[in-house]
């Protein structure tokens, strides 16, 4: 990875409505709790991190030009995001997340972020038209890609030029997105940042541990990958080998953007050149700290 502290951001950028409750809940349930708003989607995520951690990212996604638009664009800009070559369309809403979160996980969350999808390739003008870079002059430097554009789009992403020379790290938005990281996995391009059920529903099979999934998509064909299994191992792994480390225990209040921590962070320390084991003992680290973090109820 290049020295430079920039880093594209390219995805979901949208707000987060999140209810949280101290209670276990189930299906049906009506507890108190809090509900907060709040930037989010999973390129946000990953930005908000990297910029804690002294990088500076990039931003390509789609926001409206509606007030909910105009306050996110704001709040990025505040958190030392750049934002110059979002795409701001007239007609298509700002994107939102909803989650509901109990003291025994994730309940619900559904992703509305069919403005992102229906903006298609136009957030990526800068990388085409040669403001950051094109076909014949690529993009060098580091690329923080989310699974919630379309897999027309991804597959074309996997296969630039304009991204050929890109240091390109991807992660689903969900598990049920896995499956658009095919095109990298088939190219053998990126790094891939999965958890235990997104690998295999990658592979169409179950994994009992993070080190058979991260070498079971290396032989499909993979370039590099670090899959996560909750508090639970995590294997980095490219074709010289894997390594496997477990991240700190702890008590867990919060679960929503805690992949997108652990990606950022896994960047943010290889960018500062740490080696694999240190990287990825800093990333689950930062996980961890970040689903432990104390929550108001």
């Amino acid at each position: 990875m290049t020295q430079s502290s920039e880093i594209l951001c390219i995805g979901s950028v949208l707000w987060d409505v999140i209810g949280r409750s101290a209670s276990h809940m189930r299906q049906g349930s009506d507890v108190p709790g809090r509900i907060t708003r709040l930037p989010g989607g999973v390129a946000m995520n990953i930005a908000m991190t990297l910029a804690r951690f002294g990088m500076t990212p990039v931003l390509l996604s789609a926001i409206g030009r509606d007030a909910e638009g105009d306050e996110l664009v704001r709040a990025c800009a505040q958190m030392g995001m750049r934002t110059e070559h979002v795409y701001r369309s007239e007609d298509l809403p700002t994107d939102r997340y909803m989650a509901v979160e109990g003291a025994n996980g994730l309940i619900a969350a559904i992703a509305d972020a069919h403005s992102l999808e229906a903006a298609g390739a136009k957030i990526l003008r800068a990388l085409f038209n040669g403001t950051l870079g094109s076909e014949q002059s690529p993009y060098h430097g580091p690329v923080a890609l989310d699974g919630n554009l379309t897999l027309a789009l991804l597959d074309e992403i996997a296969q630039s030029l304009a991204f050929s020379q890109a240091d390109l790290r991807v992660a689903p938005a969900s598990p049920g997105k896995a499956e658009r990281l095919l095109p990298f996995v088939r190219q053998g391009r990126a790094t891939l940042y999965v958890n235990l059920e997104e690998a295999g529903l990658l592979c169409q099979t179950e994994f009992t541990d993070s080190a058979s999934a991260a070498r079971r998509l290396l032989e499909r064909g993979a370039q590099r990958v670090l899959v996560t299994d909750g508090g639970r191992s995590a294997t980095e792994g490219d074709h010289a080998g894997l390594i496997t480390q477990t991240p700190p225990a702890v008590l867990v209040t919060r679960v929503t953007g805690a992949g997108d921590t652990f990606m950022a962070a896994h960047i943010a320390a290889e960018a500062k050149g740490a080696d694999r084991e240190t990287a990825l003992a800093r990333a689950l680290q930062a996980a961890a700290t970040y689903v432990s973090g104390e929550t108001p109820l």
